[in-house]
């Protein structure tokens, strides 16, 4: 059966690995509109599967893989009969990995992965989830940390891929496309080490080689944000991470972001998360019973 949804938001219960939610799906009925603070993969492996974000329609057949980014509104489409693997996890656990805390932004809301387009890379992602699978389902040491390692080299191919097609040429030549690149990738990563802290935008300016006004328009265009929304949007992946920790108030993780008040904290991230602080700690508190392998391959919620 499908889970109760509240206004629209679905809890994930992280019931079996920290952070990670695996399981084979094969349930006929429709998925209603909903979002979640998981990032989620999905992958078919019998029959097409249709997923649908906004008024964009994407139906995905077996050796395609769909990456649904964290608070993206959303509803799935299956078909009467069919199968495919779907894998929900807390991007916060790899993003703080240099150069995967930039990933975020870049994807967008979602991203998929043809394997008519791009075979060589949709035989690697599944090959990486396959090996998830593996493990989520083993019960062997260090499970845990093997699927994170798993994730970071999933989600480095997906970036890679993403970076050759939607990055835009910001330099007249191939090789200063290149360097263009570097110099924003050092200022996303600057941003995310720095992120708790006051940053002046003509430092980073500076810090990328063009003035205030060039920096702004060049970086809109590789990040798909604005360099405000890319701080804000690294201080609410901290404050995301920071929320797991029960003994820290809200007041404590609003600060230790770089939030200056507990207010202009509440709004922001209720505007960037569809719920408040108070809300997503309890919505993503994480659940420790160990269901039995023999249910792993039944049907399950999305």
């Amino acid at each position: 059966m499908l889970p109760v949804l509240e206004h629209g938001r679905e809890t994930v219960n992280y019931d079996q690995i920290q952070g990670v939610r695996l399981y084979y799906n094969d349930i006929a009925e429709d998925y209603p509109l909903h979002w979640h603070t998981a990032t989620e993969i999905i992958a078919p492996i019998e029959n097409e599967y249709t997923i649908v974000v906004g008024t964009e329609k994407h139906v995905i057949a077996p050796g395609d893989v769909a990456v649904i980014m964290s608070g993206t509104l959303h509803r799935l489409c299956a078909p009467k009969d069919g199968k495919r693997i779907i894998l929900l996890f807390d991007y916060s656990l790899i993003g703080n990995v240099t150069s995967l805390n930039s990933l975020l932004h870049t994807l967008g809301e979602y991203i998929i992965i043809r394997k008519n387009e791009n075979r060589e890379l949709s035989d690697k992602l599944h090959h990486f989830l396959d090996l998830t699978s593996e493990e989520y389902f083993s019960e062997q040491p260090y499970a845990g940390a093997a699927i994170y390692s798993l994730l970071i080299r999933f989600m480095v191919e997906v970036g890679r891929s993403c970076m050759e097609e939607r990055v835009p040429q910001l330099g007249k030549s191939s090789s200063k496309n290149k360097e263009y690149i570097g110099r924003f990738m050092d200022v996303c990563n600057y941003i995310s080490e720095h992120c708790t802290e006051d940053i002046d935008m003509d430092a980073l300016a500076e810090m990328a080689g063009f003035s205030r006004f060039h920096f702004a328009r060049l970086f809109k265009e590789f990040a798909h944000v604005s360099c405000y929304e890319y701080l804000t949007g690294k201080r609410i992946l901290l404050a995301e991470m920071y929320l797991n920790q029960p003994d820290l108030s809200i007041l404590d993780v609003a600060l230790q972001s770089g939030f200056k008040s507990l207010s202009t904290f509440n709004r922001v991230f209720k505007s960037y998360k569809n719920c408040t602080p108070s809300e997503y700690r309890k919505m993503n508190r994480r659940y420790t019973p160990r269901p039995a392998l023999s249910e792993a391959g039944q049907g399950n919620d999305d």
